[in-house]
C-alpha cells in the first residue's frame, strides 16, 4: 500500500564530513519522519576541525535546483541555512515567494563558533529585507541576534528585548538560542508578541558540530507534519537532546551529533 510522505526542502551548504549543513539536515529530516530534499548553496571542504575551502554555486544554478524541487515534489516545509552572498539570498527569497512556500525556517548562519563573520554586510541587509519577512520562524544564536537586532545581549532580559524586536521588525517568530554563555541550554521563543522559555538539559558532550543546522531542520520537519511552531520547537529540542545524549565520538575536533540515535543499527 502506497502513501504520500510529508516533505521538507533544505537550502544550505554541503558539509563534506557529514556533520552539518545539507547532510545533517537530510539525516535530521529522515529521523523526524519526513522526506528530505536539497538545494545546495555552496560546497565546503570541511571536517570536525574546520573549513578549508568553500565553492559557492551560481545564482542561476541555485534557482534551477529550487525550481526542480517545487515543480515536482512541493515541500511541506523549507529550511534555509548557509547563504553567503546577497545574490543567492535574493534568488531564494524570490523563488520561495513565487511558489508561496509554506513553513519557512531560517537559520541565519552569520557567525562561526570562533567568532568569525561568515556573511558579508550586503548579504545581511538582503537577509533582513527579503528573507526574514517571508520566514515563519528564524533561529539565531546570541551573536546572530545581536546583528539582527542591533542590540548587545548579555542576560535573559536582553534576550527577551532582542527577540521581541526581531519578531516585531520582520513579522516572524524567533527562537533565540541562549547558549552556554548566558543561560546554559535554555532558548527563548517569541511568537506574535508572546514569549516562552524552553529549558534545555545540559549534556556534557563536546561533540556539537552541526547543532544549529540540526535544530532548525527538526523544527522544519515537525512543521511539515502539521505541528504548530511551539510544538515543533518542543519536539526539536527533545530530538537534539537525544542526539547529544547518544555521545557519538567521531573526528579529532568537535564531532557530529548522532542524528540516527533512534533508528541506528550500529
Amino acid at each position: 500500500m502506497s502513501y504520500k510522505a510529508k516533505t521538507a526542502l533544505t537550502i544550505a551548504g554541503s558539509d563534506s564530513s557529514g556533520g552539518a549543513g545539507i547532510q545533517a539536515d537530510i539525516k535530521t529530516m529522515l529521523a523526524n519522519g519526513v522526506y528530505g530534499m536539497s538545494a545546495i548553496t555552496a560546497l565546503t571542504a570541511q571536517n570536525t576541525m574546520g573549513v578549508t575551502a568553500i565553492l559557492e554555486v551560481t545564482p542561476e544554478f541555485l534557482e534551477r535546483q529550487i525550481d526542480a524541487v517545487f515543480a515536482d515534489i512541493f515541500p511541506d516545509a523549507v529550511k534555509i541555512g548557509m547563504t553567503a552572498n546577497a545574490r543567492l539570498i535574493e534568488v531564494i527569497a524570490e523563488r520561495l515567494s513565487f511558489y508561496k512556500a509554506r513553513n519557512v525556517v531560517v537559520d541565519p548562519v552569520m557567525i562561526a563558533t570562533s567568532g568569525a563573520r561568515l556573511i558579508s554586510e550586503d548579504a545581511v541587509d538582503m537577509l533582513k529585507s527579503k528573507l526574514l519577512p517571508i520566514a515563519d520562524i528564524v533561529t539565531p544564536n546570541i551573536p546572530e541576534a545581536e546583528v539582527l537586532s542591533g542590540m548587545s545581549i548579555s542576560d535573559k532580559a536582553d534576550m527577551e528585548q532582542a527577540a521581541r524586536f526581531i519578531c516585531d521588525s520582520y513579522g516572524c517568530a524567533v527562537l533565540l538560542k541562549g547558549g552556554h554563555s548566558i543561560n546554559d541550554a535554555n532558548d527563548l521563543l517569541c511568537e506574535n508578541g508572546e514569549t516562552a522559555w524552553f529549558n534545555g538539559r545540559r549534556i556534557d558532550n563536546p561533540n556539537t558540530h552541526g547543532t544549529g543546522c540540526t535544530l532548525s531542520s527538526a523544527i522544519a520537519s515537525n512543521l511539515a507534519k502539521g505541528h504548530d511552531i511551539r510544538t515543533s520547537v518542543t519536539l526539536a529540542k527533545e530530538y537534539i537532546s537525544g542526539a547529544l545524549s547518544a555521545m557519538l565520538d567521531l573526528g579529532k575536533g568537535s564531532g557530529p551529533l548522532h542524528h540516527g540515535f533512534e533508528i541506528s543499527r550500529m
